[in-house]
């Protein structure tokens, strides 16, 4: 098995490295932050990855987003999250997008390193290995939309006027911005809802959809 490893504390990246390599797992690569753990995975084509919550430049949720790429880019390559928190926005949208070749473990709840490692091992062959309190919590916690969450209260306010079918210069005139700030405020919708541009969807569409699942 080929892994690389994505954590940004120095002396538990190495911890994971040793332990891997003690049970015959070759680590190809290891990074401290979410951009490097996407190249590197794109380079190496490992397995699996594994993958902490919070890095860089953040320490918010770079890591779960990375995974959720990884996922979508290289559906060969398993993701284990290994992390403190339970990050029950975007960890939802992975269970629920990617319900294979997926695990999530609490660092403070592994009792022995076979438990980890065998986790790893099941994963990679694509199988599900989740922490029961990961599971209690994204039960308890209401669905929400990673993206729209993210949006500022301005964003949202465009984002309900998209919704309503008004164009930029309608939302210009209603929200009395220049023209230039309305577009900005579109791009950062856009980005925020991770909807890069492409030929064959409209951004708007699939924008304004987002939004109304949220507001069902």
């Amino acid at each position: 098995m080929r892994v690389v490893i994505a954590e940004d504390n120095p002396l538990l990246r190495d911890g994971i490295r040793l332990l891997l390599t003690d049970h015959g797992i070759t680590v190809v690569s290891t990074v401290d932050n979410g951009d490097d753990l996407r190249a590197a995975v794109g380079e190496h084509r490992p397995d699996a990855a594994v993958v902490d919550v919070r890095m860089p430049p953040t320490f918010t949720d770079e890591g779960l987003r990375a995974a959720l790429a990884i996922r979508a880019e290289h559906p060969d390559t398993s993701v284990l999250v290994f992390s403190q928190w339970v990050e029950t926005r975007y960890a939802r949208q992975l269970i629920a997008e990617h319900p294979g070749r997926v695990g999530y473990l609490l660092k403070d709840r592994i009792v022995s390193t076979d438990d980890f490692v065998g986790a790893l091992r099941r994963v990679a062959a694509g199988g599900t290995a989740l922490d029961p309190e990961v599971v209690r919590q994204l039960l308890a916690a209401p669905a929400v939309d990673a993206g729209v969450a993210r949006l500022s209260e301005r964003e949202r306010e465009v984002l309900g006027m998209l919704a309503e079918g008004r164009s930029n210069a309608a939302i210009c005139e209603s929200l009395h911005l220049a023209p230039r700030s309305v577009e900005k405020h579109v791009t950062a919708i856009f980005t925020k809802l991770d909807l890069p541009q492409a030929r064959t969807d409209h951004r708007r569409v699939l924008a304004v959809l987002r939004y109304l699942n949220t507001t069902r």
